[in-house]
């Protein structure tokens, strides 16, 4: 894996049941409450934030960021790199669940990668002792992917997740997407592109 700096499998995963894993990859029908739409998924999206202000503030830098370099695929291809075979099928704006808690970022999915890019720069200590600040980056080549799940919260079954499991057994949950099931379809896109 190259990156930055990572996360793999932590406490978060160990709160999921046996029967949320049974349910992997299957809808459950919501009892008439409105709360799988957008406006809903836009309120569970900044609340896993710090605070309201910190991340109303994130999400304007990142839309001014992305308004500046030109979009999200130039971004992408500034960070990560990319071949020129290579297609950008979607940018999601969702968390990564570290054991820190959840950080704000964009998560890409491209025909060759899925690659997660803080919003903005974190506080790292270094080797010798050091503070400093840097994005907090993900890059997990298609490739090393050897499963992708969805997955739901057993209680509030409208706050769903992505777990992405390598083959040397690392796993990744993103959460709070504000379009979860396009991320998960371009997901799957990339994953059955490159298998076949």
């Amino acid at each position: 894996m190259n990156s930055s700096s990572s996360t793999s499998y932590d406490s978060f995963a160990s709160n999921q049941t046996s029967k949320e894993n049974e349910d992997l990859g299957q809808k459950k029908i919501s009892s008439g409450r409105k709360n799988s739409t957008f406006a809903y998924r836009i309120r569970e999206h900044v609340k896993l934030g710090p605070k309201l202000s910190e991340t109303l503030k994130g999400k304007l830098s990142l839309g001014s960021k992305i308004i500046q370099e030109g979009g999200r695929r130039k971004i992408f291809k500034r960070i990560f790199g990319m071949e020129d075979d290579e297609q950008l099928l979607k940018a999601s704006q969702c968390y990564l669940y570290t054991t820190s808690g959840p950080i704000a970022g964009v998560l890409f999915i491209s025909t060759q990668k899925i690659a997660f890019c803080s919003e903005r720069p974190l506080n790292f200590t270094s080797s010798p002792g050091d503070s400093v600040r840097a994005l907090y980056k993900v890059l997990i080549p298609i490739g090393k992917i050897k499963e992708a799940n969805e997955s739901e919260n057993e209680n509030k079954t409208e706050q769903k997740y992505i777990q992405i499991v390598t083959k040397d057994g690392s796993e990744f949950w993103f959460l709070g997407f504000l379009r979860y099931e396009k991320a998960l379809t371009n997901l799957q896109k990339a994953i059955s592109m490159a298998t076949s």
